[in-house]
Formats: C-alpha cells, sequence, structure tokens
C-alpha cells in the first residue's frame, strides 16, 4: 500500500504536443506519487476524442505545454492507496473525461461531479491537479486518479471497445437517461453519425425507440440502416423528406459539432419534445417561434457523473452494447487525429497502449 508522503519515482512514458500544432511526439514525464485515496492504473487502451484534436492546438486558448491528450482510459489497477477498498491490484478498471471534484457540493453528493457547483472539476488533462501540477491524460503508460473517478470494466466486455464508452459513451447515455428518452415506442432523432451519435443510434435500439439518422452525407445511409440498426435514414438537406418528418419525433440528440441551422430540426419534434445538444457548434441560433409553438425545449449536456458512468458500463455489457472502433499503434495517432478532422473513421480510434507505447 502506498501513503501520502510516498516519493514515487518511477517515470511515465506518453506522447504529447508541445506547440499548438498539436503535433505529438514521445514525451517523458512523472505522475504524481500514489496517495491514500488514489488507484495507479496501467493503461492498455485509449480512445481518440475530437477533443484531443483540439485541445493540442490550443481552440479554446489556455493550453498548457507539454500536453498529453486522453481521456477515454482503460487499463489494469497496479497499485492502491491505503484507503482504497473497491478495486484490488489486477481489475480492469477505466477513467474518463475528468478525475476529480470538489465531492461535497449537491452535484457532487449525488453523483453528478462534473456539474460540480464549486467548479473544481479536474479534467483528465491540460488542468491543474490536486497537486498543482497540470493534469496529463492517456496517451501513456499508466496513470493516477482518485478511486471516485475509477469505474470497473464488467467481465467479458472487451477494453478496446470499453475507452470509447468514457466519454463518446456516456456523452450521450446520460441525457438519453436524464430526460427518459428510455420509453419503448417513442421516436427520437440522432444528428450527426460519428462518435457520439452511432453510441445513440445504439443505445436507442437497446431502450427500444425508433431511430431516425439526419446526416449531411448519403454515404452514412446503408451503415446507419443495416450495421447500427437505425429504422429510417435522412439527408438533412432533402427539405421534401425533413417536412414529411414534422412533429414525428419525440426526441433528438444533436451530436453534430460543425455548425447548422436548428429550426428545421425543432420542427420535427412533437408537443413537449426534447431536443438536446452534446455537440459543440461555434455557435446556437433559433426562432423563438420554433419552441413556442408546442412548447418544444432545447437544452444541453455534457459527459456525466460517476453513478451514470458506472450504470452505463455494466448497461453495456449486459445489452451486448459495443462502440465500433479502429484501433492504432500509437506512432499512428498524428494521422489518425488528421483522419478525425475529415470525419475518416468509423467510428472511434482506438490506441493500442499496452502493446505500441514503448
Amino acid at each position: 500500500m502506498a501513503t501520502e508522503t510516498a516519493v514515487k519515482e518511477e517515470n511515465c512514458l506518453g506522447w504529447a504536443a508541445r506547440d499548438p500544432s498539436g503535433f505529438l511526439s514521445p514525451y517523458k514525464f512523472s505522475r504524481r506519487a500514489v496517495g491514500n485515496d488514489d488507484v495507479s492504473i496501467k493503461i492498455s487502451h485509449c480512445g481518440v476524442c475530437y477533443a484531443d484534436v483540439v485541445l493540442p492546438r490550443n481552440h479554446y486558448g489556455h493550453a498548457h505545454y507539454p500536453m498529453v491528450p486522453g481521456h477515454e482510459i482503460v487499463g489494469i489497477v497496479k497499485e492502491l492507496g491505503a484507503n482504497v477498498h473497491r478495486f484490488k491490484v489486477g481489475d480492469r478498471v477505466g477513467v474518463g473525461t475528468f478525475v476529480n471534484s470538489c465531492q461535497e457540493c449537491e452535484p457532487c453528493n449525488e453523483g453528478m461531479e462534473v456539474h460540480c457547483d464549486k467548479k473544481a472539476v479536474v479534467l483528465t488533462y491540460d488542468n491543474i491537479d490536486v497537486d498543482g501540477t497540470i493534469t496529463q491524460g492517456g496517451y501513456s503508460s499508466f496513470i493516477v486518479t482518485h478511486q471516485r473517478f475509477c469505474y470497473k470494466i464488467p467481465d467479458g466486455y472487451p477494453m478496446e471497445l470499453a475507452a470509447p464508452l468514457l466519454c463518446a459513451g456516456i456523452t450521450v447515455y446520460t441525457p438519453m437517461k436524464h430526460h427518459k428518452m428510455n420509453q419503448p415506442g417513442k421516436a427520437i432523432g440522432v444528428i450527426g453519425l460519428g462518435g457520439l451519435g452511432h453510441m445513440a443510434v445504439k443505445f436507442g435500439k437497446a431502450f427500444g425507440l425508433k431511430v431516425t439518422v439526419f446526416s449531411t452525407s448519403v454515404s452514412k445511409k446503408e451503415e446507419a440502416l443495416t450495421i447500427l440498426g437505425a429504422d429510417n435514414f435522412v439527408v438533412s438537406s432533402d427539405e421534401q423528406k425533413m417536412q414529411g418528418l414534422a412533429k414525428s419525433l419525440d426526441f433528438i440528440i444533436d451530436t453534430a459539432s460543425g455548425d447548422h441551422p436548428f429550426d428545421p430540426y425543432l420542427l420535427l419534434l412533437k408537443r413537449d419534445g426534447v431536443y438536446v445538444l452534446v455537440g459543440a457548434p461555434t455557435e446556437v441560433k433559433f426562432s423563438p417561434i420554433s419552441i413556442f409553438v408546442g412548447m418544444r425545449r432545447i437544452t444541453g449536456s455534457i459527459a456525466g457523473g460517476t453513478i451514470d458512468t458506472q450504470e452505463m458500463l455494466d448497461f453495456c455489457a449486459a445489452h451486448g452494447i459495443y462502440p465500433k472502433v479502429e484501433v492504432i499503434s500509437i506512432e499512428y495517432i498524428n494521422e489518425a487525429l488528421d483522419r478525425l478532422t475529415k470525419r475518416d473513421v468509423k467510428y472511434r480510434f482506438v490506441i493500442d497502449i499496452e502493446n505500441t507505447l514503448k
């Protein structure tokens, strides 16, 4: 067991960006010592999120370099703090988009730590950790995190498929659960068919919903209908088909991060319909009339808390829900990030850290 005062000399190997070019290359650094409430995890796989493109490229203007990206992390417990009893060495675990919070405000006490009232959420990378250092992500050999923000990967669930659940999966699962998008027979529209969108389709079908996928590209039609099991596919520029779906949907979950109009989609909702935005366009514009008429609601969501995350992992294992991934080596990461900007992936890159990070 480790103690709060233990000094750990182990170096960590990762791949980091050194400047706003976002180009990643090998980087050695030291993780903080394992504290009484901490878990040290040997990373086996890490998913590649679009955040791993924009944050290293300083899209928001507050990047800390060197920066090791990655917040869809799975691996094996290798060391435990003295107060950790939920896990044991050798357990299969995961870490998502944040690694700490105040742990005492109302949202934290309700397991919704991502909405911490004290704004004390510590993001998995490019954020200030409890010891004052900058957090570094999962494109690395191991990570140390507070036990509260560590999740059990269900037995038998493939590690490389579990990784994307920790961001892409939970980001759509949480609002779908919160807004009761799990009522069999209801109709949902999914805007965008990327990492988040394809998980929304999978959850929608598992919940017994009638799922319509909206995309700007007809090339995704066969995949949406035959592989993912959607009930309907509509190219959003087809005005006739869009108008034909007016007032037909109970819910819409919008995963698109590119700028797009909102009014044509809002008009597809029934009375009291709910539109949830989980993508990140640069602006949101719509006519008030689109929500006045029919008392439609538009809201947003970001990731999910610890309770929902563990529930979602268990739900996926119980219902055989698996993201579609392309496993890559760490040496391929810069090409993968470029492909991601071009939407050239079905539907999530996952880095084989264990076998390729040397």
